[in-house]
């Protein structure tokens, strides 16, 4: 077992850091300051290959594996954990069209997606940009995704959808929206999955929800009314949308987590500069066992939960039949230790941390819905016992 990076990895690794701290994080107060979505920054980033991060070469990814996706999103999370975020879902979004998707679609979207940009001569519905959402929870289904209603009938040779989706991070400014749809009967295999362009009639959006955290990303309702797409739209083969989805999730669950890391690295960073400077009682704060001791065992969570996202990653580029298992124990741990971590930076800095002037209440603002989305972690714990139970 190896733990430490190649050298390939290593230099993807300095490439993610240095886009993050020039184009993310000098902004990241200002963007969640005035809610601000970066959409030109995302296509920076696109620039240098981190949209199409697990996406095929034929149509312009880059065709790395998990273990250098996390590596990724844990750089960028350190710059800005919203945008990184957002960066996750768009990357999930595009992997299933390309994994998926018929040679037609994919020929049609993942170049355009895996540069966030369409090409000046597309015909496609909707602006210029190509940017991805992804469209599984609805507000009477959340954790029980297999449970949604949102429908779609066939007519000729289109699709007409009916319903909506909740919580979704992009709405009303991405481009393409990856939607999974009831077309049968009750339960996962009558779910499908379509790309549905921004422009499509009958497809609408809600206000930009008011939101705790990720404040750079908007998050709003999608709905379908009559909205008519056409049937070279379905993703794959009718009645797989639900197992698409989960196989998406898998990743994006990693993800999700190696942007808890990266926050929650700056949050340990932050914290050790400033108990080094501040002092009490005579001498600086840092040095104190009390301390010391609380650095120590934020560092040793850190480290575990990094550990157990590549070992997630590794179990999905290697095909291990754990990986499901894996993928949702590495989610648990690392977005709740995270969290905690930020939550003891914050509380080292005593009340200046709860000033806007220190990143601290940002990151744990931001930081907290990691435990919620992409499953909660209360699912992560019933996919981990019924993955046990299976032995």
């Amino acid at each position: 077992m190896h733990f430490a990076l190649t050298d390939d990895q290593r230099a993807i690794q300095d490439a993610a850091r240095a886009f993050a701290e020039a184009e993310l994080a000098p902004h990241s107060a200002h963007w969640d300051e005035e809610k601000i979505f970066p959409v030109e920054t995302m296509k920076a980033a696109a620039e240098m290959g981190f949209c199409g991060i697990y996406a095929g070469e034929e149509h312009g990814g880059m065709a790395l594996g998990r273990v250098e996706a996390a590596v990724i999103f844990e750089e960028l999370a350190r710059g800005d954990v919203a945008t990184a975020a957002f960066i996750s879902i768009h990357n999930m979004s595009t992997w299933m069209i390309d994994k998926f998707g018929s040679d037609d679609l994919r020929a049609r979207y993942v170049p355009s997606l895996v540069a966030m940009e369409r090409p000046s001569s597309s015909e496609a519905i909707g602006p210029q940009s190509c940017i991805a959402s992804y469209c599984l929870t609805e507000p009477g289904s959340g954790s029980d995704a297999a449970a949604m209603r949102t429908t779609a009938v066939r007519d000729g040779d289109d699709w007409v959808l009916n319903g909506s989706k909740a919580f979704i991070s992009g709405a009303g400014v991405s481009d393409v929206y990856v939607v999974m749809v009831r077309t049968g009967g009750d339960g996962a295999k009558g779910i499908s999955a379509f790309v549905v362009d921004k422009g499509t009639p009958g497809l609408s959006f809600g206000a930009n929800e008011k939101k705790m955290g990720w404040n750079a990303q908007p998050t709003a309702v999608v709905s379908f009314d009559d909205c008519r797409v056409p049937a070279a739209n379905l993703l794959g083969v009718e009645g797989d949308g639900f197992r698409y989805a989960m196989a998406g999730l898998d990743g994006g669950r990693l993800n999700i987590a190696a942007c808890s890391i990266g926050g929650a690295r700056l949050a340990l960073e932050t914290a050790q500069d400033y108990v080094a400077s501040r002092k009490q009682f005579g001498k600086p704060i840092g040095d104190f066992q009390n301390t010391q001791f609380k650095l120590a065992d934020m560092a040793t969570d850190l480290d575990a939960a990094r550990l157990m996202v590549q070992r997630g990653a590794w179990a999905i580029d290697t095909g291990h039949p754990e990986k499901t298992k894996w993928c949702a124990m590495a989610k648990r741990l690392a977005t709740d230790s995270c969290f905690q971590i930020a939550d003891a930076a914050l509380q080292l800095h005593g009340g200046y941390g709860y000033l806007k002037d220190y990143p601290l209440e940002r990151i744990l603002r931001d930081l907290r819905v990691h435990r919620i989305l992409e499953g909660t972690n209360e699912i992560m714990r019933v996919i981990t016992a019924r993955e046990l139970a299976r032995g």
